[in-house]
């Protein structure tokens, strides 16, 4: 089986690595291609174009920073027109779900099947293979993929296309607003004069526990807000859940409250910052 995937940024890179690792015949594509050079030693095929990348290619993975970048590989003739009768593209970037159900549309009228399956886990988990992919379209192209897929994370086919992305959409409510709840606990405990580390400690086990705590927790209480899922990324994810949202006559109101924290962030230049930083945002409304 020939696989192309397309997109080695901060996700894209450890995930194509992964399956390097499985010896597979892979062929990596970026808009920028030295951030794609280091595969080579890990046996990737590095191609110099979308048409290169896609021809004769069994599955094309993309994995784009937004819809835009998305649109601009789908849409794209040299992509098109390349691509292999009864070939499977899978996106597994984090777009709005309607753009998903439309390149579905455009595919399939090309006899292309397709699948949009977006990922939670941040870098520690493309990094580990431990991602979250939330998988909209059909039972047998899931199933057809689902080997490539496993090797990344753990799959789950959610619904038709645009499934995945809605999945996404919701998953990005809880980590925001689980991120909000972690970041005003750690503020609480260090103006009180409640040791942070030992109140993470403490609630170990219990129903307050979780990845979030752990981890976004530990980075507000060092101040390392180094990027693993930056603020610029987590508002996009934001503003398309409320987008979403309206789509179907839905209010969200907590999910606009978060959205409004992480767009202050960006304002106050902190968009590259981990998404942990709503941390930051709170500290600044304490400053007022």
């Amino acid at each position: 089986m020939k696989i192309a995937f397309i997109g080695t940024g901060l996700m894209g890179y450890p995930m194509a690595s992964n399956l390097l690792k499985k010896k597979l015949n892979l062929k990596v594509f970026t808009r920028t291609l030295d951030k794609a050079k280091p595969l080579e030693k890990l046996g990737a095929n590095i191609s110099n174009s979308l048409a290169e990348a896609v021809k004769d290619t069994d599955i094309i993975i993309t994995m784009l920073t937004d819809d835009e970048a998305v649109e601009k590989v789908l849409g794209d003739k040299e992509f098109l027109n390349n691509l292999k009768p009864s070939s499977t593209v899978i996106d597994m970037s984090s777009i709005k779900p309607k753009i998903a159900i439309q390149y579905g549309e455009i595919l399939k009228e090309k006899g292309i099947y397709f699948l949009d399956a977006p990922v939670s886990g941040g870098t520690i988990g493309a990094e580990d293979g431990s991602l979250a992919i939330m998988v909209g379209g059909d039972q047998k192209v899931f199933d057809y993929a689902f080997d490539i897929l496993k090797i990344m994370g753990n799959p789950t086919l959610v619904g038709p296309i645009g499934s995945g992305q809605v999945s996404k959409l919701a998953n990005q409510i809880i980590v925001g607003v689980t991120i909000g709840a972690v970041a005003e606990a750690i503020m609480l405990c260090e103006q009180a004069g409640v040791d942070a580390n030992k109140f993470i400690k403490a609630l170990s086990g219990g129903f307050a526990d979780g990845k979030i705590l752990q981890n976004h927790g530990k980075r507000m209480i060092d101040k390392d807000f180094s990027p693993k899922g930056k603020v610029s990324t987590h508002l996009k994810d934001m503003n398309n859940i409320l987008e979403c949202a309206s789509d179907f006559d839905t209010k969200l109101p907590i999910s606009s409250l978060i959205k409004e924290m992480f767009n202050s962030l960006v304002e106050r230049g902190n968009d590259n910052d981990d998404h942990s930083a709503l941390y930051k945002e709170i500290e600044n409304q304490n400053k007022t």
